[in-house]
């Protein structure tokens, strides 16, 4: 029998999707609205970890995922110079059969997700934001910025870093706080070298190249800096191509083959975690609106997943919602703290040039634990 609730996701990105097909499969009215009236996704690759691709596994993706994408166990580590120090065994028991790492364009994870949830007929509302919030008892009304108004059992704030929903429940809610390093993104052709993630530590910056389809991958360059620096889009690959002076094997022929073409993305690395509870009332924060974290660990998408996942286990097993999202809480903060306080603490390993050793026995660390049921 369906479930008469009716939800609101607000956001339409990894975490908003997944919570939405998870609370359709649950039977609730599920409304969907996002800004972009294009749906579209920025970005370029993604970095996907084992304990992700479980959770894509049930929120139904998996096999299109590794259709699309590409898996391959283990993370090889080199020196700056390109020489293989050695390798993380990435597998876990915990995973089964499950690849224990890969990646996959964002875009077409972006084209997978949309069309998974758009087959269990939610209502999508695009280019359409929230104005406002009003809570009366265990039910939200909601104002749209197109004039529409409508009232919720469950409002789900999936908007990213810079959420508003976030703003609008909290009074002292935390704003997103520079973390220290600039993030570069080069996105290629595959090189037939690299078979799986590879990290080259030991120079002035960490570096890796990760494969996102049989014949492309993408490179990030993490950039050291006390304040976030912003340079002109047609200058970028003649500051890429002097920061990477010194590498050596791969990273070497990745800089002197950029040109002013080379598809090149630079951005401040941010973070933010929204207190002990994302939950007021019937509302709650998911994903980079409640837990955005630097991308050490690459963790965040699946962290958003897994969160969807959970609240649609919680909702279906609750018909209070203000106690199914408790319970959401209660399985869900230590994890997602976990992945910031761990990615925090690489990125200070990485700035401070620790050794690699240091470095990756927190990887291992938290993979293994990540690898553990949510």
């Amino acid at each position: 029998m369906a479930d008469r609730r009716k939800a609101l996701i607000i956001g339409g990105g990894i975490a908003g999707m997944s919570a939405a097909i998870a609370l359709r499969e649950a039977g609730l009215e599920v409304h969907l609205c996002d800004q972009d009236p294009h749906w579209r996704v920025y970005g370029a690759g993604i970095t996907i970890t084992g304990p992700t691709l479980r959770a894509m596994g049930r929120l139904g993706i998996l096999n299109a995922v590794l259709e699309q994408g590409y898996a391959a166990d283990g993370i090889d580590i080199c020196s700056a110079e390109g020489r293989l120090l050695f390798q993380l065994d990435t597998r876990s028991k915990a995973l089964g059969a499950i690849p224990s790492a890969g990646g996959i364009l964002r875009p077409v994870l972006h084209k997978i997700m949309s069309e998974r949830l758009l087959a269990l007929t939610p209502t999508v509302m695009l280019g359409v934001t929230v104005d406002s919030i009003e809570w009366h008892g265990d039910l939200a009304t909601v104002r749209f910025s197109n004039g529409a108004s409508a009232t919720y059992d469950l409002v789900v704030g999936a908007d990213g870093i810079y959420s508003r929903t976030r703003q609008q429940m909290f009074q002292d809610a935390p704003v997103p706080r520079y973390a220290g390093q600039m993030c570069w993104r080069l996105m290629m052709p595959r090189h037939p070298d690299i078979k799986r993630r590879t990290f080259f530590l030991g120079g002035p910056a960490k570096v890796g190249l990760n494969p996102v389809a049989p014949d492309q991958m993408y490179m990030f360059y993490l950039e050291a800096q006390a304040q976030p620096v912003w340079r002109e889009e047609e200058n970028l690959h003649e500051v890429l191509r002097e920061l990477m002076q010194g590498y050596g094997g791969v990273l070497q022929e990745i800089a002197e083959g950029l040109t002013r073409t080379s598809n090149i993305i630079c951005r401040p690395l941010e973070t933010v975690l929204a207190g002990e509870s994302w939950v007021f009332g019937n509302a709650v924060l998911i994903g980079d609106a409640a837990h955005a974290t630097t991308p050490q660990l690459a963790s965040g998408a699946g962290m958003g997943i897994e969160d969807g996942l959970v609240l649609g286990e919680e909702i279906a097993r609750h018909d209070h919602v203000p106690t199914a999202l408790q319970n959401f809480m209660r399985r869900r903060y230590d994890r997602c703290k976990l992945v910031v306080d761990s990615s925090l603490e690489i990125s200070r390993l990485e700035r401070e040039r620790a050794a690699p050793q240091a470095q990756t026995a927190i990887v291992e660390k938290a993979l293994a634990a990540l690898s553990e049921e949510f």
